[in-house]
């Protein structure tokens, strides 16, 4: 599937990077951290200065710089200590680009719990590093009650069901009985998290050229993953998505029938691709 731009003429910026980046989202961690939906936050959770750095913070990671995203969320933390949100983006900056366990990540994890324990996404990485640390049952319960919590249609349930089917078959885990029915869910794209307003009226401070690039950056990420793993709906929606707010129907027909080729003889996935083209308005959906 071809990924370079069908002209070469200029991107639009502001509200194009957050949407392309908001369809992006593949990682549970991300679609956590732009969801609003286990509210809480802390006394001063519109603090603006805060809010600024979160969203530079996030503008940081979705482009692959977790150290700048880390030192983004420390400014936040420092501004409005008592937000949750601040220190499990801080802990998921400093975790996710490692494969041992982060004491300052766990620490900020504990400090999101302690403010909020309902945080859903301090929830997720503290059950990731006691998967690191070897203790794949006690992940695998984390997770299942963080699944049992989450609002039925939740942007990360799909995902986080994937990782505990993954988890618990790799260290022989009997899940019999143990995992929840899929929530009920709405079109083909609504999993798809969108922005926040925080992140749309900051996004302005990243200069015009580099809002290019990270879009751009982004959306080669994604296609490196579908080259990867090309069975991958939630994947190939996103794409689609990606390249109709990008105005490149183009490219959004060549990746609806790139995801249709991957799943040939799966006619149930076929025909969840071929609803969110036709949702999307992709071509020839």
């Amino acid at each position: 599937m071809a990924n370079a731009p069908e002209s070469r003429s200029r991107l639009p910026s502001l509200s194009t990077i957050i949407l392309v980046a908001a369809g992006l989202i593949a990682a549970i961690s991300a679609a956590i951290a732009v969801s609003r939906s286990s509210g809480g936050g802390g006394a001063d959770a519109d603090n603006p200065a805060a809010k600024d750095w979160r969203t530079v913070g996030w503008a940081y990671a979705q482009n692959g710089d977790a150290a700048e995203s880390a030192r983004a969320y420390r400014k936040a933390t420092e501004i409005e200590p008592d937000n949750a949100e601040n220190w499990s983006s801080l802990g998921e900056a400093l975790q996710t680009p490692s494969a041992t366990t982060v004491p300052e990540a766990a620490t900020a994890f504990a400090k999101a719990i302690a403010l909020n324990p309902a945080d859903p996404r301090a929830r997720y990485f503290l059950a990731v590093q006691k998967d690191i640390k070897g203790d794949h049952k006690g992940a695998v319960d984390d997770w299942l009650a963080l699944l049992r919590d989450s609002p039925p249609g939740a942007p990360w349930e799909a995902d986080l069901r994937r990782n505990i089917d993954q988890v618990a078959s790799r260290n022989k885990i009997d899940l019999a009985g143990r995992l929840p029915q899929p929530g009920a869910t709405g079109p083909a794209s609504a999993a798809i998290p969108g922005p926040t307003g925080e992140q749309l009226a900051a996004a302005s401070s990243i200069p015009p050229g580099q809002q290019d690039q990270m879009v751009q950056a982004m959306v080669q990420r994604l296609a490196d993953k579908l080259k990867t793993n090309p069975k991958d709906a939630d994947g190939w929606i996103r794409m689609m998505r990606s390249q109709m707010v990008l105005n490149q129907p183009k490219l959004a027909g060549e990746a609806m029938r790139s995801g249709m080729a991957a799943f040939a003889g799966d006619a149930a996935t076929q025909g969840r691709l071929k609803s969110a083209g036709a949702e999307l308005g992709v071509p020839g959906a």
